[in-house]
């Protein structure tokens, strides 16, 4: 094959925004409890919020900044309603208000947090907005707050005309004593400091005769009837909205921060080696090991078509002797060997099942063997301890396990059976966890090429490295992966049929004598 193998990824697509997408739809849990978190916070503030009322007040503030020498000066010039709006909020006036409301003044602080002194713009208006527990509390707050203001400000204004008035008596005070002693040089200066007199007094009459006040209550608060800030609806539909978009989030972090292995692509970047099938999900109520040729479905074609590939690797003489392995525990390793042997079969090939690892995969036991008869000629290719597995296919598909030496097996042992020695032969060796077992490395030295078997979603990326390292390093050939969708199964049976095999001591892998290939993988495609 010249060109990488094209397949259809549904987990991998060019376009970026549906990569995201897929990348944060993985995680549905992580946004559900986002959107779970989102309503239990919408509808705690709504309860929060159902017994707060809340009142308000205005005041009409006059221009009296500087009430006593501002001629020609437009009134909205005279006000600082930006300085207003602070002393309304500070700490004498929330002082006035407690006392007004028959509170001790230590609860001015508690008072003045429930208020809130707004200015509209263009206006000389300040409006007070107190919130209580109660309707009523929340109307006499609002009420206090305004009434504080106004005599805030009307100390303010007197203690002003105060200070001017004082100074202004003590001039009146020099000039009357000039004038008791009658000691001016000229008469003339006489008429001048009565004059002075007069204009001083006429000052003083004025200023005192001004309005204090200061402003006045243009909108007395009413005693609420629905509870403040929005309803439960409203409160709902924004916890929604934001428990989105904290499950988006939580998504998008848990996807930043996932490891494993989810596309074609990473399993490339990983392997650097290519796909070379993708196992859809089976039937849940199928939990036969072996599918091809004995029924069929999606799971089985895609078995065939990976079969077809590693015929177009191998060329002529077929793909050779081939290891299936797996990163780690957990894997299909076991059905993909199974399938793969009985695919390459169907053409009529002579296959080799061979279980590398019968102390923990228990193959023989799921395999569907046919009961011994006396080999016969035709069975000649038969390895010593191998039987022929009952698969409807047109070729011979045998199965044979390392240190077995059940009595079933123990019938064939002439040593010119040993060897697989057909043009169209082929091996598939299935091994252990290949990061776990140190068999799986040294058989992979001995093969023409190794399948890795990736679990979507269970496989990591880093384990994929490390398997592509340990192969390339020990002079192996990486052929490629198959990505494993997850077969549903349930729950497997109590009473199961005892393996036919019964595992016997263990047997060292770089002892282990495998077939000899005629068709193994020339050095050109290596």
């Amino acid at each position: 094959m010249t060109g990488p193998i094209h397949l259809d990824d549904r987990y991998d697509e060019p376009d970026q925004l549906r990569d995201q997408l897929r990348r944060l739809l993985r995680h549905r849990g992580l946004i559900s409890l986002g959107v779970l978190l989102g309503l239990a916070g919408g509808a705690a503030l709504s309860l929060e919020r159902a017994h707060t009322y809340s009142s308000t007040s205005e005041v009409l503030v006059r221009s009296t900044a500087d009430p006593f020498g501002s001629v020609g000066v437009s009134a909205d010039n005279q006000v600082s309603m930006s300085t207003e709006q602070r002393i309304a909020s500070s700490a004498a006036v929330a002082q006035r208000a407690a006392r007004v409301l028959g509170r001790p003044a230590g609860d001015a602080g508690t008072l003045g947090a429930r208020l809130r002194v707004t200015n509209p713009q263009k206006s000389q208006v300040l409006r007070f907005e107190f919130t209580a527990r109660a309707p009523e509390r929340a109307a006499r707050g609002a009420n206090a707050f305004a009434e504080a203001y106004l005599a805030d400000r009307k100390t303010r204004n007197e203690a002003t005309v105060q200070r001017a008035t004082e100074a202004l008596d003590e001039q009146i005070a020099v000039l009357n004593q000039r004038l008791a002693k009658e000691q001016l040089e000229k008469d003339t200066a006489k008429p001048a400091a009565q004059n002075q007199l007069y204009n001083l007094q006429k000052r003083v009459l004025d200023i005192r005769s001004r309005d204090t006040d200061g402003g006045d209550v243009v909108r007395r608060a009413a005693v609420p009837v629905m509870p403040a800030g929005p309803g439960l609806r409203t409160l709902l539909g924004l916890g929604l909205a934001c428990g989105l978009l904290l499950g988006i989030v939580l998504a998008w972090v848990r996807s930043a921060l996932d490891t494993r292995v989810r596309s074609v692509r990473e399993a490339q970047a990983a392997l650097r080696a290519p796909v070379l099938g993708i196992l859809p999900s089976g039937d849940p109520g199928n939990d036969a090991l072996l599918t091809v040729g004995r029924s069929g479905g999606a799971r089985t074609e895609a078995y065939r078509a990976l079969a077809f590939r590693l015929r177009q690797l191998g060329g002529h003489s077929g793909p050779g002797q081939i290891l299936v392995v797996s990163p780690r525990r957990g894997g299909a390793v076991e059905e993909v060997g199974a399938n793969l042997a009985a695919a390459l079969a169907e053409n009529g090939d002579d296959v080799l099942l061979l279980d590398a690892a019968p102390d923990t995969s228990d193959l023989a036991g799921h395999l569907p063997l046919m009961p011994y008869e006396a080999p016969t000629l035709e069975e000649a290719f038969l390895p010593a301890g191998s039987v022929l597995v009952d698969a409807d296919v047109a070729g011979r598909l045998a199965f044979s396990s390392s240190g077995v030496t059940s009595p079933r097996t123990r019938r064939i042992t002439t040593a010119e059976s040993g060897r697989l020695t057909e043009p169209d032969s082929s091996t598939v060796v299935v091994a252990g966890p290949f990061l776990a077992q140190a068999d799986a490395l040294a058989i992979a030295q001995r093969v023409d090429g190794v399948i890795v078997v990736v679990n979507l979603d269970r496989t990591r990326r880093d384990e994929l490295k490390q398997v592509q390292e340990l192969v390339e390093c020990s002079g192996g050939r990486l052929l490629g992966a198959v990505l494993d969708a997850g077969r549903a199964r349930r729950r497997l049976r109590v009473l199961r049929r005892r393996p036919k095999y019964a595992p016997a001591s263990h047997v060292d892998a770089s002892s282990m004598e495998l077939p000899a290939q005629d068709g193994a993988l020339t050095a050109s495609h290596r």
